[in-house]
Formats: C-alpha cells, structure tokens, sequence
C-alpha cells in the first residue's frame, strides 16, 4: 500500500501548488494572464492550461485509453477565453483524474501504458510522476515570469504543501519573512 499511499500524495501536493499558482495568476487579471511573456506557451494562462493537458493525457487519455479526450473541445488555450471556460476545463480534467483515483490500486499502479508520442516502457505509476514532475517544470517558467514582473510567487515545495503531522503548512507565499 506504500506506493498507492505516495501516488495519493502526490497528486495532493501537484493539486495543492497548482491551486496557489492558479489562485495566484488570477489576482493578476485576465489580461496579465494572457499577456504573452515568451515563455514556452507564451502566456500565463496558456502555462496553466498545458499543465492540465499534461494532467488529462496521462491520467485520464492513457489510463483509460480515452484518445478522443485530445479531440474534446475546450482544452486547446486558444479555445479557453474567459476564467468560466477556463474553470470548466480545470474542473472537466478534475473529474477525470478523481475517476482514475476511486478505481486505483496497487496492482494498477504496476499496469503497463502506454502514450502514443512518448517512446519505451512505463507503468501507470510512472504516469503519475511524469505529469508531477511536468508541472513542476512548466510551474518554475511561471516563477520566472512572476520575479521578471517583481511578483512574488506562491510556495511550491513539497514541505510548505505538506504540513507534517501537528504542525501547519508554510505561508502560501514562496518567502518567509522574519521579524
């Protein structure tokens, strides 16, 4: 049950920073969001969105073989114009990967997978990793945009997302500051 237990983890943590990254670009308005910061999806908005597809490929397509997710509308960014359509796709690959979580189990976690654009062997455990560690990386490109505008980005450390046992979480911001 470890590998489940950490698998749950995980995606309570990924969920967690993405909810303070998303909060975060919204208090910013949807046209700093949308401005195009010359990252690798051009804006903020788009990064988020990515981060979903991510999420809804490798949770939701490929456990579940769904290949006409791809096709669904709303999931493209140039389909998403508003915070509403926005919120509709979050909450779409939401119920997806809440899904794939009520069915999961140990021995699942060890079934092969497979993503037709992506080469080798990989389980539905690795899936799990690959979308964190996806985010991960597409949410450091976030923290770059927010220092070059002089904002300060919300925590995304395992430790500040994860209070251990008697002790709260860290401040939502990614600085302490001491008195």
């Amino acid at each position: 049950m470890a590998r489940l237990e950490n698998v749950r983890r995980l995606l309570a943590y990924d969920r967690a920073v993405f909810s303070r990254f998303e909060t975060a670009i919204v208090r910013r308005g949807w046209a700093a969001a949308t401005q195009d910061h010359g990252t690798g999806h051009g804006s903020l908005k788009n990064t988020l969105v990515h981060i979903l597809n991510v999420r809804e490929a490798w949770l939701v397509a490929i456990p579940h073989r769904r290949w006409k997710v791809f096709d669904a509308p709303g999931r493209r960014p140039d389909d998403i114009r508003s915070w509403a359509e926005y919120r509709a796709y979050r909450d779409r690959v939401r119920a997806g990967v809440d899904e794939l979580m009520a069915e999961l189990s140990e021995a699942a976690l060890s079934r092969r997978v497979k993503a037709p654009w992506m080469p080798g062997r990989y389980t539905l455990e690795d899936a799990f990793y690959q979308q964190s560690y996806e985010q991960a990386h597409h949410l450091g490109e976030v923290i770059a945009v927010f220092w070059q505008q002089d904002w300060s980005p919300p925590a995304m450390t395992w430790i500040q997302n994860q209070a251990p046992p008697g002790r709260p979480r860290g401040p939502a911001g990614g600085r302490r500051r001491r008195k």
